[in-house]
């Protein structure tokens, strides 16, 4: 066992795993819960087809239901399988990770004792952060960009006046099915585990990545909740023709800043900015933190620029882009998702309210 360095704070001791294990089973208890109950809620609806505030018009049909498995067979299968082999190479022939540190970095990560401190006085820890942030977001963003781009477009081409939560009754069943494969899969070592969870689980995350990932998946199914009441107030301050900017705003500004924050912050940035979080490591960057912000007025100054809006809604994108940054930057990791697309909301929700 390698010997614990007590002066450093994020060496995985005995004690220390002892403790982030806990943390890790506390928020696997938490999220198996929330999707019971979510998981109720949706049986309710499919088997008494009701109407509720939620889905005004939820069938469940078996055509829906296969494109939904096919969908989870094609994005997180295949596709997981995909970037997990990229991750792999990125870890042998970039990092240099012997084989048995692959494996580990593969596994849940939860059977014993995962060394961070050990494995970056051994490799490169900005290679590792660049091995991370390519797996996840390579895996993330093909797949977020592609939905986000589909929305956009519908939304463009026919507005109606639930924008904010379409598709959110398609998505139930989607996101409970998902959910309970992750958590099934969160303290399994194998190949299909390591496809559903190798590519987004940082290896800078040690014993808590998997943790990590299942936090941000139901914050994130929580969220579309919560985009009910404000979505309901957007769609009365807000005219048919705006709706396409508005959901750009609060979904693409978060993307955005999301994802230039992490590029950046691998590639460039020195992590010295200690932030609260789950992960074994939790530090950010200046670097990441322009990148973001820069990326972010560029997207969300040039949407409104594109839609020819008045100068007052070049303040609304910049108020986007700000709290965006600011909110991933000071936001506990794991939580940022959730809380940089509803801040971005309700500055969306208060301009609309002012300037009516």
């Amino acid at each position: 066992m390698v010997a614990e360095v007590p002066s450093l704070p994020e060496t995985v001791g005995t004690q220390a795993f002892a403790d982030r294990r806990r943390t890790a089973d506390r928020i696997f208890r938490g999220a198996l819960l929330f999707n019971g109950a979510l998981t109720i809620f949706w049986l309710v609806s499919a088997v008494t087809g009701r109407s509720s505030a939620f889905f005004p018009e939820y069938r469940v049909t078996v055509g829906s239901i296969a494109q939904v498995l096919s969908g989870v067979l094609f994005f997180y299968v295949i596709w997981g399988f995909a970037w997990y082999g990229i991750k792999t190479l990125l870890l042998s022939y970039f990092v240099g990770f012997s084989a048995e540190d692959r494996r580990q970095a593969f596994s849940s990560r939860m059977s014993g004792p995962y060394e961070v401190e050990a494995l970056v006085q051994r490799y490169s820890e900005r290679r590792i952060r660049i091995a991370d942030m390519v797996g996840r977001r390579g895996r993330f963003i093909t797949l977020a960009s592609a939905a986000l781009f589909y929305l956009y477009a519908t939304i463009k081409t026919e507005p109606t006046d639930n924008f904010a939560t379409l598709f959110l009754g398609q998505n139930l069943f989607d996101g409970i099915l998902t959910n309970w494969i992750f958590l099934s899969f969160f303290y399994s070592n194998g190949r299909l585990a390591a496809a559903f969870y190798g590519p987004q689980s940082r290896v800078m995350d040690g014993v808590l990545a998997r943790a990590n990932c299942v936090l941000i998946t139901s914050l994130w199914a929580a969220f579309k909740f919560i985009m009910l009441p404000i979505g309901t107030g957007l769609a009365t301050v807000y005219s048919r023709e705006e709706f396409a900017v508005v959901f750009a705003l609060i979904w693409g500004g978060y993307l955005v800043t999301d994802t230039l924050a992490e590029v950046g912050g691998s590639l460039f940035g020195k992590q010295r900015i200690r932030v609260w979080g789950i992960g074994d490591v939790n530090r950010k960057s200046v670097g990441g933190l322009v990148t973001g912000l820069t990326g972010a007025l560029v997207f969300c100054i040039g949407m409104v620029v594109s839609y020819g809006l008045p100068a007052p809604w070049i303040g609304l994108a910049i108020a986007v882009a700000l709290s965006s940054s600011v909110f991933e930057l000071l936001s506990p990791r794991g939580t940022d998702d959730f809380t940089m697309a509803t801040s971005n909301a309700l500055i969306c929700l208060g301009f609309g309210v002012y300037f009516r």
